[in-house]
């Protein structure tokens, strides 16, 4: 079993920056791909971005690139997000999600085995 707990959610202007944290149990987070996701109200879940196991791949939804950041520590068991010239179109629940034992770089919802409880995201104008 895999905890994940996300942390640094909160409320900035647009044009601010927020860096979410992700902490993982287990002793294989190494092995791990993993992701982040975020939903708005009223909208489905989508992909924000993801890193491989090693931490040396990485991939971003269109919407994020060039803003958004994904990063690994995996002697911390933490993944990041750090999220620069937030918008208001940013606001959402942000959920981190590990894919375990994976080489992949997953984009889709289905490939990821655990999710954390996510964390609020507002981005005011």
């Amino acid at each position: 079993q895999v905890q994940l707990v996300e942390s640094g959610g909160g409320l900035v202007q647009a044009g601010g920056s927020l860096r979410l944290s992700c902490a993982a149990s287990g002793r294989t987070f190494s092995n791990y791909a993993m992701g982040w996701f975020r939903q708005a109200p009223g909208k489905e879940r989508d992909f924000v971005a993801a890193i491989s196991a090693s931490g040396r791949l990485t991939y971003y939804a269109d919407p994020v690139k060039g803003r958004f950041t994904i990063s690994r520590d995996n002697a911390k068991n933490t993944v990041y997000l750090q999220m620069i010239s937030l918008r208001p179109e940013d606001t959402a629940v942000y959920y981190c999600a590990a894919d375990v034992g994976s080489l992949r770089l997953p984009t889709a919802e289905y490939e990821y085995d655990y999710w954390g409880q996510g964390t609020q995201v507002t981005v005011s104008s």
